[in-house]
């Protein structure tokens, strides 16, 4: 009998990466899902999976991860989807250097590591699969999201570099780039702007109050977001497909958004994603 396939997913502690983890684990893959605190750890459990601790930005927390991983698998990893990450709201004026550099730390540098760590093993294997949870904000940019959106970015560039780098080798990257989705990222974005930005001596301070309205759940309501299920549906290509796709949009604004930004002139697309609110 053939042995499972292996996947390690990070940010499993809930929204997409938790509810990938099971999805994949109901589909007969030997899932090991991450998660940065140790009371997250049971519920995964519960559900079969295999739960590890590790933190982006921990070196040896993604080593050791790796090597638990390697261990219990005869060092065997068929996929890796990166995704925990979170987002620090703010105008660019307003970020610190630690700030955006933890924003870094968290959505780049603990990926390259993990990814890094991983590829000798799918290179010895001679296949794998990497997929890297993006955003459309990797794409274009929206105001007060600077930070994510440069990391997002970076994201990009590495991930499409590699993917250029890893042709012949067995090894397939893709990128999906999700709107809105729903999951404890709005929570996480509002604890990260109270903590790192100064909202009331701001010159945005007037722009802060409406923002954190939204986040709060106050503002209008986004009717476009969708569920985790809608990530999944192009993950399950993006790991399966013999010839996987190097992006996946996902969601109807981010569908619209790629589109005018080849269909617009630059200026114009610039002024219609400064209007939006």
């Amino acid at each position: 009998m053939a042995e499972p396939s292996t996947i390690i997913v990070t940010g499993c502690s809930s929204g997409i990466g938790a509810y990938c983890a099971r999805a994949l684990k109901a589909e007969g893959w030997r899932v090991f899902a991450t998660v940065r605190k140790p009371e997250d750890l049971a519920s995964l459990e519960a559900d079969g999976l295999e739960a590890l601790l590790m933190d982006y930005t921990d070196e040896a927390s993604i080593a050791a991860l790796v090597d638990t991983v390697s261990g219990r698998t005869g060092g065997r990893i068929d996929a890796l989807f990166n995704n925990g990450a979170y987002g620090q709201p703010g105008a660019v004026e307003d970020l610190s250097m630690e700030a955006l550099r933890q924003q870094f730390e968290t959505n780049l540098f603990g990926w390259h590591d993990l990814t890094r760590r991983v590829i000798p093993l799918m290179r010895a294997q001679g296949h794998g699969r990497i997929v890297q949870c993006s955003s459309i904000l990797g794409l274009m940019t929206y105001r007060y999201r600077g930070a994510y959106a440069a990391s997002k970015y970076a994201l990009e560039g590495l991930s499409l570099t590699m993917r250029m780098e890893l042709e012949g080798s067995g090894i397939h990257v893709s990128l999906i780039e999700p709107g809105p989705i729903e999951s404890r990222f709005t929570a996480n974005a509002l604890a990260k702007i109270e903590k790192n930005i100064d909202l009331v001596n701001s010159p945005h301070a007037k722009e802060y109050e409406r923002q954190l309205a939204r986040l709060k759940g106050t503002g209008p309501v986004n009717r476009h977001k969708r569920g985790p299920d809608a990530v999944y549906e192009v993950l399950r290509h993006a790991l399966t497909a013999r010839r996987p796709r190097p992006h996946y949009l996902v969601t109807t604004p981010a569908k619209q958004g790629a589109i005018l930004k080849r269909l617009l002139p630059a200026s114009l697309f610039y002024r219609l994603m400064r209007s939006l609110d």
